[in-house]
């Protein structure tokens, strides 16, 4: 069975209350109610007692509590001296400067709970590098969003996420509910600097050559948009820039993958894939 299975178990029956192990898990309820019954099914026997009253441990479950305890343990001491023999007291991520992904303090929060004694160092950058640092090694893992050159990274999708076009609020098109590309065709679009991966600068100018202002940072993009009425292009999960902006969702243009991406497997960058892949399921 997998330790992280073994993690769920231990914490519903500690709290003995999905619910409360969820969130302590930084999860939904259905699918840990899932893996418990998968668990349950793999070992053949019942663990839990459920009733409109509560949950108990049968006898079966309290007997694996004290085992899942012990091997939850010595995996702990095992990751934490696989990383310290690496030299890998500490990790530093990337994460692109867009980001208000509500998602992350939730990562944070897992990851700080998994790794108490790992110093996690954050590198936000700029958008004109979506690897964030990952390929000059100036970061060991990227929180980050496709698509770019993936060659020489691992890259792991964790969600997708639709896509909007940032326009001033007396824009004609503002009151828009939603637009299609070819709304926007004639209109100036933001342009990242030169050298930018070719891949996330096609992304963001929706496959085609555009005109327009070279911008580097979010706030850049922003005041684009507010002084020459560019257009730019947001997730819809992020945060609402404003009241001088309008956000409408662009019906045609493909949702923007949100991703891990790291170069070496080493075990505290394994460790954070392992730990988002909980988190944004």
């Amino acid at each position: 069975m997998e330790l992280r299975t073994l993690r769920y178990f231990v914490a519903v029956a500690e709290e003995l209350h999905f619910g409360r192990a969820a969130t302590r898990l930084y999860m939904s309820q259905p699918p840990l109610s899932r893996a418990i019954r998968q668990l349950e099914a793999d070992l053949g026997t019942t663990l839990f007692h459920r009733s409109a009253s509560g949950v108990s441990l049968t006898p079966a479950g309290t007997a694996l509590l004290a085992e899942a305890r012990t091997l939850l343990a010595q995996s702990d001491r095992l990751r934490t001296r696989v990383a310290a023999a690496a030299g890998a007291a500490s990790l530093t991520v990337g994460i692109l400067g867009d980001s208000t992904d509500p998602d992350i303090s939730r990562l944070a929060a897992a990851y700080r709970d998994r790794h108490p004694n790992v110093e996690v160092h954050i590198r936000e950058t700029d958008l004109d590098d979506p690897t964030c640092g990952l390929r000059t090694g100036l970061v060991d893992v990227a929180l980050t969003r496709g698509p770019f050159n993936r060659t020489g990274l691992h890259v792991h999708r964790l969600r997708a996420d639709p896509v909007g076009a940032v326009l001033r609020a007396d824009d004609p098109l503002a009151a828009r509910e939603t637009l299609t590309l070819a709304d926007l065709a004639d209109r100036r679009w933001f342009q990242f600097p030169p050298g930018t991966d070719p891949e996330w600068q096609s992304y963001w100018n929706a496959g085609t050559h555009r005109e327009g202002p070279v911008v580097r940072a979010v706030q850049e993009c922003l005041q684009s948009v507010l002084w020459n009425a560019t257009i730019g292009l947001t997730p819809l999960t992020n945060h609402n820039p404003g009241p001088e902006f309008a956000v409408v969702p662009v019906l045609d243009l493909p949702p923007s993958p949100v991703v891990v991406a790291w170069s070496e497997n080493t075990p505290l960058a394994l460790s954070f894939l392992q730990s988002a892949k909980a988190i944004y399921r």
